[in-house]
């Protein structure tokens, strides 16, 4: 099936639970938990309890979260993002980075190319970031996201390599703090 027409056909069923529509809701539930299962069971093979646990967790947060859904956006990026934090909270309480068999980057034919995935995902980390105060966004912005090095991001920002290395550690911290908070 065309991506775009699947997207288009998710988004509309999704829309619809919103607006009270129980079966459109359970249709689009049902769909995505398929997809969901591929996508996590080529990165996680051999782990099929916790892609299916996985997959449990990443509908019971977009059902807890659906009121953060924006209609203009594509749901499958909003679901990919939650499906993504899931799998890394989940392989990052195991200590098994390399259990993933495939790259976080290799998407589904439902989560690839979007026009707007990536103006998406930037504005909700910029949103994310804007809660952090500085001490803890800029060492994030400029060595997470901009690639900068430790010592760069300390002359750029005034602060010692150290208070770089501890903002980046406590912001993410607090993101992790505030993504898992707001999935329950």
């Amino acid at each position: 099936m065309d991506p775009s027409h699947t997207e288009t056909k998710l988004r509309s069923l999704f829309i619809q639970g919103l607006n009270g529509d129980g079966a459109a809701y359970q249709a689009c539930l049902r769909q995505l938990s398929s997809h969901l299962r591929a996508f996590l069971g080529r990165r996680l093979f051999g782990w099929p309890d916790e892609v299916e646990d996985l997959v449990q967790e990443c509908l019971i947060a977009m059902h807890n979260q659906r009121h953060t859904y924006q209609a203009d956006q594509p749901l499958t990026a909003w679901v990919h993002a939650i499906a993504r934090y899931k799998m890394i909270d989940l392989l990052r309480a195991k200590g098994a980075h390399e259990a993933l068999h495939e790259p976080l980057e290799d998407d589904l034919e439902i989560f690839a190319d979007s026009a707007t995935e990536a103006s998406d995902a930037q504005r909700d980390i910029q949103g994310l970031l804007e809660t952090l105060p500085d001490k803890q966004r800029l060492p994030i912005l400029h060595v997470k996201l901009q690639g900068l090095s430790v010592v760069e991001a300390a002359a750029k920002t005034g602060l010692s390599e150290s208070a770089v290395k501890v903002g980046i550690h406590r912001g993410l911290k607090a993101l992790a703090l505030k993504l898992k908070g707001s999935s329950k």
